[in-house]
């Protein structure tokens, strides 16, 4: 049952741990004995102020019922509604809400007050939880001591074998205030059962990825390029092939939220990179229903199936980001998704060169899938590293030159690919040679630290009109 406030009067709100709320006892003793004070609330101890008949306001109800941000508040209620406050101690502004000349007069004319309690960090969602409407429409789960809520979420097949972070309708609230997209929001339909998610449903899977509430405008956008048709998210969560999502993000907000685009980009450490694409699989998992052995047919899998996102490096603008050679404004934070089957790391200590360096890596691409494969069906992803970077820019190249030279060194005569391995189109193209990649699915880009002649291929699933395509999207706040 809510806690009642009186409809009229003046009503208080304290709480002993702050200076200010002790300097005004006196007036608050006065206010009392002329019977002026309807209601004296106390945050944290009901025999405070002394010789008072004090509200035990410990469970905060009544502080979040009138919307206390800063003790002491003197509020004035008339019909049940608030008809003016004063936060802190102010003189002139106590006087006029109680309609008392030279109240306090033996105190300072004024002093600020302190937080309340009911805004201390995490409380807000707390509070509204207990005594408001969060407006989620997720089903409550019990869970009764001595049932562990991460071994049950485990029990019941919501996880990716790895601890999820139990969504506690206050975590969920948290998470959705990183977002200015309303709850009930349809994002879309996720397969393979292709059930709705709405934006709550993606925020309580993105707790339970361990996202941060920031991180929630880029798991939405990367979701809604997720769910692009061209991306084909059902075959990759059904393929044989074991393939799992890719983040890549760009812009501004890559900084904002704290990703890693340099040391260990693709690897662990960083909270940001870790969370954001894991949230697309645990959505995929409770919302699509992919979980492993049912739809998900993998024959192998691979770590990355759990999700892979990273920054792009735009520390140098001589390199044109990805989003914008996918066509978006310079300075948009965006997200392509690229559907991956694993990475490979690849080393040329004696590559001094932009055209010896091509030839490099060409080698390896070359080897992305099977070596004998060729003539389309498969991308890639080649991160270079900040080493690999520098031989470029010193040649003087830039992005659309390697990505072109890289796709020049890539193709190879017909008998180096001939049939009896994978399927590879009859012939070559007008020079004879057969590409291995077809335009647009090898996506070069730039993460890493700055030691290390380094590239790694990120091998797509699959491409062309039975496979996927990358997607990139804005990310709207």
């Amino acid at each position: 049952m809510a806690m009642p406030l009186p409809n009229d009067g003046l009503l208080l709100v304290v709480k002993r741990d702050c200076p200010t709320c002790q300097l005004i006892a006196p007036v608050a003793r006065d206010l009392a004995q002329r019977g002026l004070l309807a209601g004296l609330f106390s945050q944290d101890d009901p025999d405070f102020p002394e010789g008072l008949q004090v509200i035990d306001d410990r469970e905060l109800e009544a502080s979040f019922a009138l919307d206390v941000e800063i003790v002491p508040s003197l509020i004035r209620r008339q019909g049940g509604h608030d008809a003016g406050r004063a936060i802190g101690w102010h003189r002139g502004e106590w006087q006029n809400l109680s309609g008392i000349d030279g109240l306090g007069a033996d105190l300072p004319e004024e002093r600020p007050g302190c937080g309340s309690l009911s805004v201390a960090p995490g409380m807000a969602e707390e509070l509204l939880v207990r005594f408001g409407e969060t407006g989620i429409r997720a089903r409550d789960v019990e869970v009764h001591f001595p049932e562990d809520p991460v071994e049950q979420m485990f029990d019941r097949g919501w996880t990716d074998g790895l601890p999820v972070v139990p969504p506690t309708p206050a975590r969920v609230l948290r998470m959705l205030a990183g977002t200015s997209r309303a709850p009930g929001d349809i994002v879309g339909a996720i397969p393979p059962g292709f059930e709705t998610c709405t934006v709550e449903k993606a925020a309580i899977n993105a707790v339970m990825a361990g996202c941060r509430p920031d991180y929630l405008p880029v798991v939405l956008a990367a979701l809604d390029a997720a769910l692009d048709p061209d991306f084909a998210w059902s075959g990759l969560l059904s393929t044989t092939m074991g393939a799992g999502v890719a983040v890549l993000v760009n812009g501004p907000i890559a900084k904002r939220i704290g990703m890693n685009a340099g040391l260990n980009a693709l690897g662990h450490g960083n909270r940001a990179n870790s969370t954001i694409a894991r949230a697309l699989q645990l959505i995929a998992i409770n919302v699509g229903g992919a979980a492993p052995g049912g739809v998900d047919r993998s024959t192998l899998g691979h770590p990355g199936k759990r999700g892979m996102a990273f920054a792009e490096d735009e520390s140098d603008p001589a390199w044109q980001p990805l989003a914008v050679a996918r066509g978006l404004q310079p300075g948009t934070s965006a997200v392509t998704v690229f559907g991956f089957c694993g990475t490979s790391i690849n080393n040329d200590e004696k590559a001094r060169d932009a055209e010896g360096l091509t030839g490099s890596i060409a080698t390896c691409l070359n080897a992305t899938y099977h070596p004998r494969f060729a003539g389309g069906g498969i991308g890639a992803m080649l991160v270079l590293s900040g080493e690999y970077w520098r031989i470029y820019r010193g040649s003087g190249w830039d992005r659309a030159r390697i990505e072109t030279a890289l796709h020049e060194a890539t193709r190879r005569a017909p008998d180096k690919v001939e049939q009896g391995y994978v399927g590879v189109h009859e012939g070559g193209d007008e020079t004879g040679l057969v590409a291995k990649f077809a335009p647009g699915d090898l996506l070069v880009v730039r993460a890493g630290s700055s030691a290390g002649l380094f590239s790694t291929i990120i091998q797509g699933w699959g491409s062309g009109p039975r496979g996927s395509q990358p997607v990139t999207r804005e990310v709207i706040p």
